[in-house]
Parts: structure tokens; sequence; C-alpha cells
């Protein structure tokens, strides 16, 4: 197994930029790369439909970066008209949006025999169809500025195959290719879409949900014999993101080292 990196330093890769991020509340991509936003200098709005969860993230973020408290605002992105409120309370907040990143997500695993109406739709709800609400309630206001960047969280799934993962997997192949088709569109405005494909990122609610074996499983499948921090995943985004991916559009990166 490969030891971990250390946490690089920050570059000011979004300085003075303003950034909006879905889904992060709790331990995962979302926190982490709220985080590293405000660590490379951006001004940002967290969103998630948890309250406490979505408060104790500001403050931790705040007091792990030493900069202002990160604004917040409640967000179920399975409603548009929720979302449309995010929309407008970012504008207001932050005068303007230079990057969203996408990163709602939801998983489960059961075979497809086994699967309800309910379990597969709510799984593209949250996972695809969130993409689709958040990047058409904001592009407008960045191409209107000729300016911006989005930035989605898809997954090796939408590539790969693993049992009991249709949904997840179909809602992520989906992202994809909503990714790469918006981008299209966008370019026109000077607004980059491009996304990241994580396999296996560990934080606490992975390991809660997930099985020992399981992980085990896909840890052995990784080039390094280990899970990616979130950081390390948050990283890609962030470079995605910034000034420096400038000619990068419609494509998905993959932060992933998996052999098979």
């Amino acid at each position: 197994m490969t030891l971990t990196p250390q946490y690089p330093p920050a570059r000011d890769l979004l300085k003075g930029k303003t950034v909006v991020v879905t889904a992060a509340a709790g331990t995962g991509i979302g926190y982490a790369v709220a985080k590293r936003a405000v660590e490379e200098g951006a001004q940002v709005l967290i969103s998630d439909f948890h309250e406490r969860r979505l408060g104790e993230a500001a403050d931790r973020i705040a007091a792990e970066t030493g900069a202002a408290r990160p604004l917040t605002c409640l967000c179920d992105v399975t409603q548009q008209d929720q979302v449309d409120s995010l929309r407008d309370g970012a504008l207001a907040g932050l005068g303007h949006i230079d990057v969203l990143i996408n990163n709602a997500g939801l998983g489960g695993e059961v075979p497809v025999v086994d699967m309800t109406d309910d379990q597969w739709h709510r799984v593209l709800d949250v996972t695809l169809n969130s993409v689709f609400r958040m990047t058409r309630a904001f592009l407008p206001a960045m191409q209107e500025r000729k300016t911006g960047a989005i930035v989605n969280n898809a997954s090796v799934l939408g590539w790969r195959a693993q049992k009991g993962q249709a949904h997840y997997a179909a809602a992520k192949a989906g992202v994809m290719a909503f990714t790469r088709c918006s981008a299209v569109e966008a370019a026109e405005h000077g607004v980059r879409i491009n996304a990241v494909a994580p396999s296996i990122a560990m934080h606490a609610f992975l390991a809660k949900v997930t099985t020992e074996d399981l992980l085990a499983e896909l840890s052995a499948k990784e080039a390094f014999g280990r899970p990616a921090e979130v950081w390390e995943v948050a990283n890609a985004m962030i470079f995605l993101a910034s000034d420096l991916a400038s000619y990068m559009t419609g494509e998905v990166l993959s932060v992933s080292s998996q052999r098979a």
C-alpha cells in the first residue's frame, strides 16, 4: 500500500472567485472541495438539505482555515423551487457566481431484479436530475457574464460495472453525458463545464454504509492499494474550476488508479 501524500499547500488557484458547492455538509467530497475552495482564496457558499450538519460544516471550515465562515443555504436539490432559491440567495450573497460544483449524489446497493421504481427514481433524481436542475438555474447568469465554470461529480461507475449499482451507475453515466452536451452549448458563451470521476474516496459516511469486505475489495483494485482521500478528489475539482483548466471543457477527469 502506498502511503497517503501530505495535504498540499494552497496556491491561490481561486483567489477572488465565488464558489457554490452542493451537498457540502458531512465528511465527504463536498465538504473537502468547499474547504479547499476557501483555502484557495474563494468566497464560498455551501448548501445541503440537512440544517444542523450544514451549520456544523460551515463552522468547521472557518475553524480549520481561519477564513470567514462560508455562507450557507438549505436546499433539497430534487426540488426546483429550492434550487431557484439557492441560486437567488447565492447571487444576493456573493454578487455573482464564478464556479458551481454539483456534488449531490445518492447511492445504494440493490440487484436489478429486487430494485423498486422508487429506489431507481430516487437515485436518479438526486444524482442526475439535480445536476440538470442546478445547471439550468445557474448557467444563464454565467453565460450573461461570458465567464464561469461548472464542475460535476460523476464516478468511474459511469464507465465500469459493479453488482448492485445499476441505478447509481446509470445516473453517473448520465452526468457524464450531460456534462459533454451542456459544455458544447455553454462554450460559445465562455463557460466551461467538466466533471470528475472518482472511484473510492474514504470518509466516515462511506465507512458506515459499506461493508469492510467491499471496501477492501475496491481498495485492492487501486494501483496505490488504498482509497483516495476526499481532498485528493477535491484537488482535481479545484483544478477544473481554476483558470489552469481554461482550455478544458466537456471532459470527464478520472480520479482513480483502478486496474480492473
